[in-house]
């Protein structure tokens, strides 16, 4: 493995960070941690997490890393569904929950990294100190296994996305998609300050976690200043970002801008969500050809991947097909479409184990047609075989890089007293992309306002599930089978532009 890992000015030289890992692999199986097991973490981007997660993937188990902004019931939601025999949660995080340990799964509180004491009062089994007891034996090894990520859902509930045991064979593929993809390579030193509970900036801590020599900087959070900081600082060579952070960047002053010496980035990778045209050439023009884009999804893995040469011959596509991929343009009836005709994104991509939605089967068999699967994406292949994705045929919502399913918000909105019906839809956001807005079609003889509709949800969801926009109808549009008509709502907001996502 070994990576040495940097955070708020400390380093973790390569041979410390790995025994720390073999000790909390044993501490794991101390703990009764068994291959198939779930782990789960509710913790901010640390060495700690990152520890965790080599632990648990080195002891055979899954490791489910949970959204920290998630309220109490979305929390014990996901830890039930997911099985987990385990949860460990950041001393901050869980002195601020109701109610500690949770019951049916074993607890384990993880202190601060540099050993300060936490703001609040903090209860449950300390993580390192159980972690660092002589008396764990070593843990067998055990084929290695992933993250079991939640999408949010297209039913009110997330779906857990269960992966079987990769062969060697997809293991070694996986390894292979992810340095053409993400640029990895021995002796890379890389920045990651995305959420590492979303499925890509995760992959990418683990992945480079694996190439010798590496350097992995781990931020809390998300700095435009601070970014360009660190990489002339460290002479970064490699780096996670997303079109967010792009448009942050950019928003900097240009003295600010032309202060820092950037030129040690080798690669920049970017999924997650569609970057618009003029912000990546905005971008290659300042940080040269290093600007990557792929598409992909937890459930497929990666599937596209357009560097910085084509991204300005091809502006708005995706990319081309990575090798050994299958991509196909349907129709509706499962029909192939000729190039330029837009249709459903049918994807294969060999180099990752087949999936399950926990408990939810059906789901699962509706994406799949002829060994294919779709997640609901509409878009066409140019010519030359480039993707462009002009729309999105399911609900859900792309901000900040974050996936959210409408359906969830709408299931608490409709329990609001005065709410008759509604409807949670994305629209443009020149920051992050897409934002939510709601249509709520009110009682009669109901007086509800914007603030109250956000204060309502505000108390039972995470903060980035609240819409932006609230509008109020009093018929909300239907079609012809009763079923309303989001796309008539969606459509103002985006007139004018060349993509609806």
């Amino acid at each position: 493995m070994p990576i040495t890992v940097l955070f708020e000015g400390r380093t973790i030289d390569a041979a410390s960070f790995e025994a720390r890992c073999r000790r909390a692999a044993a501490a794991l199986h101390a703990a009764g941690v068994r291959e198939g097991d779930c782990v789960a973490l509710l913790m901010r981007n640390s060495p700690a997490l990152l520890e965790l997660m080599l632990a648990t993937r080195a002891v055979g188990a899954l490791w489910c890393p949970i959204n920290w902004h998630f309220k109490r019931d979305e929390l014990d939601f996901i830890v039930a569904d997911s099985g987990a025999r385990l949860l460990v949660a950041d001393a901050e995080l869980q002195a601020a929950l109701p109610a500690w340990p949770i019951d049916g799964v074993r607890c384990f509180t993880s202190p601060r990294e540099d050993g300060a004491a936490p703001a609040h009062d903090t209860d449950g089994t300390d993580w390192r100190a159980f972690r660092d007891t002589p008396a764990h034996p070593p843990a067998p090894p055990r084929p290695p296994r992933g993250a079991m990520f939640y999408t949010s859902g297209t039913t009110g509930r997330p779906k857990g996305i269960r992966r079987a045991a990769a062969s060697p064979e997809q293991v070694a593929r996986g390894q292979a998609v992810h340095r053409h993809v993400l640029g990895f390579e021995p002796g890379m030193r890389a920045l990651v300050s995305a959420p590492m509970y979303h499925s890509a900036p995760n992959s990418y801590s683990i992945g480079a976690a694996q190439e010798d020599g590496a350097l992995l900087l781990i931020e809390p959070r998300f700095d435009a200043e601070r970014t360009l900081q660190l990489i002339e600082q460290h002479r970064l060579t490699h780096a996670y970002l997303v079109p967010t952070m792009y448009v942050r960047l950019l928003a900097l002053p240009e003295r600010v801008r032309r202060r820092h010496d950037l030129r040690s980035m080798r690669f920049v990778a970017s999924t997650g969500s569609p970057c618009p045209p003029d912000v990546k050439r905005a971008m290659i023009d300042w940080w040269g050809p290093v600007i990557h884009e792929a598409y992909g999804a937890s459930e497929l893995g990666y599937m596209t991947r357009l560097d910085s040469h084509d991204a300005l011959r091809k502006p708005g596509s995706a990319g081309r097909p990575l090798p050994g991929v299958t991509l196909a343009i349907l129709d509706d009836d499962g029909r192939p479409l000729p190039q330029g005709r837009a249709g459903l994104i049918y994807v294969h991509q060999p180099a990752y184990a087949d999936f399950s939605y926990i408990g939810q089967d059906a789901a699962r068999r509706r994406m799949e047609r002829d060994g294919l699967k779709t997640l609901g994406d509409i878009g066409y292949l140019d010519e030359d075989g480039f993707l462009f994705i002009v729309d999105r045929a399911a609900d859900m919502v792309i901000s900040g890089g974050v996936n959210i399913y409408p359906a969830e918000i709408e299931a608490s909105l409709l329990a609001m007293p005065g709410v008759v019906d509604c409807a949670v839809f994305g629209i443009p956001d020149d920051e992050f992309g897409e934002a939510l807005a709601a249509a709520v079609q009110c009682a009669p003889d109901a007086t509800l306002t914007h603030d109250a509709v956000r204060g309502w949800l505000s108390a039972r969801l995470a903060g980035y599930k609240v819409p932006k926009v609230v509008t109020f109808h009093a018929a909300l549009p239907r079609e012809d089978t009763g079923k309303i008509f989001k796309r008539r709502l969606r459509e103002p907001y985006w007139a004018g532009r060349d993509r609806r996502i």
